[in-house]
């Protein structure tokens, strides 16, 4: 694993004030990504699989919308583009007077925005998230302790973010490894190619999204004089109100996590029976978030985050460590069935 992050205590301990919230609390456990060289063995973001190699990659073979792609670029082609970006960055931070580009690093980047010629072919699925049930709790099928999460990096007709397929494993069972995969000849946006990371897992305890609690409990929530017992300065040192101090500190954690409650924004709450046994709720899996944090949810960076960091490559926020962006800064929540993880799932913004 990866450095150890931490978050800090939340603000109040809600329950004191709302004893009703008590048990509604879940356990998520926050990922925690930070850039780093994962091996098949490891669980990550962006890093290679414990593939077998007589298994087949899986393939896309939807029509793929050409107009979607403001430049045609290959993965190879981005990760060059992200190196000479971070150096850049990095050579600026260090002496603001330094040039921005060396003639090289601005040969390359031209290079790379003359693009590539467009593909019709079927395209290769990315490795987005490697999870080892050692590292990190989440729901898994009887005699499987691996999840491999991949998609298709163009979105799609009816979706506004990447198409995702899990694959469930026994790692014990996989003796022979694939160590070449096939990469997609292009990619619809740098945001859908995941950086390399490795995890910091930590457990935490989320309460539900206002939308999801009844509606006496939003009500008492959004009361101030329900508050009475806490100095509204300390409380507005957080927010502006008390019900957004509940959704942005109290409530879920941003950032990538298992677990948890269902992180519910831009949609509302919408039902979520599984497709192949019709459990009444399937619960979170994996949460793809394009941010450890936002500017309302300051309260869950982690201790030990430097209150000075390097500068991120260029056109990625503080925060954004895999830098994926899904549909503009929001999360991808991949939902599974509880009785039986291994049935169709459930993605939503």
């Amino acid at each position: 694993m990866n450095t150890i992050f931490t978050t800090p205590p939340r603000p109040f301990d809600v329950t004191a004030l709302f004893p009703q919230l008590a048990p509604l609390a879940r356990t998520a456990t926050r990922l925690h990504p930070r850039p780093g060289v994962p091996t098949v063995h490891d669980s990550s973001v962006g890093g290679p699989l414990l593939w077998p190699a007589d298994d087949p990659w899986p393939y896309c073979d939807e029509p793929h919308n050409r107009a979607a792609a403001l430049e045609i670029q290959s993965p190879d082609d981005i990760r060059l583009q992200r190196r000479r970006l971070t150096a850049s960055a990095e050579r600026l931070h260090r002496d603001p007077d330094a040039p921005q580009w060396t003639p090289e690093e601005r040969e390359a980047l031209e290079r790379a925005r003359a693009g590539r010629p467009w593909f019709d072919g079927p395209i290769p699925l990315l490795p987005v998230a490697q999870l080892y049930a050692r590292d990190i709790p989440f729901p898994c099928p009887p005699d499987k302790d691996l999840l491999q999460v991949l998609w298709c990096p163009f979105d799609h007709a009816e979706y506004a973010h990447p198409r995702t397929a899990l694959f469930w494993r026994s790692s014990a069972a996989v003796t022979d490894v694939l160590d070449a995969p096939p990469e997609p000849p292009i990619v619809q946006t740098d945001d859908y190619l995941p950086q390399p990371c490795l995890f910091s897992p930590e457990q935490v305890t989320e309460f539900p999204h206002p939308s999801e609690l009844d509606e006496e409990l939003r009500d008492q929530l959004a009361d101030k004089s329900r508050w009475e017992t806490i100095d509204p300065a300390r409380y507005q040192a957080y927010a502006y109100d008390p019900g957004e101090l509940y959704l942005n500190n109290l409530s879920t954690a941003p950032g990538w996590k298992t677990g948890g409650w269902t992180r519910w924004s831009p949609t509302d709450p919408v039902d979520r029976p599984c497709p192949e046994c019709g459990a009444e709720e399937m619960v979170p899996l994996l949460t793809i978030a394009s941010s450890e944090w936002d500017g309302g949810s300051g309260t869950w960076i982690a201790k030990e985050e430097p209150a000075n960091p390097a500068p991120p490559p260029l056109g990625a926020r503080r925060g954004n460590f895999t830098l994926i962006d899904i549909a503009g800064d929001y999360n991808l929540q991949l939902h599974v069935c509880p009785p039986s993880p291994d049935h169709p799932h459930l993605a939503l913004i």
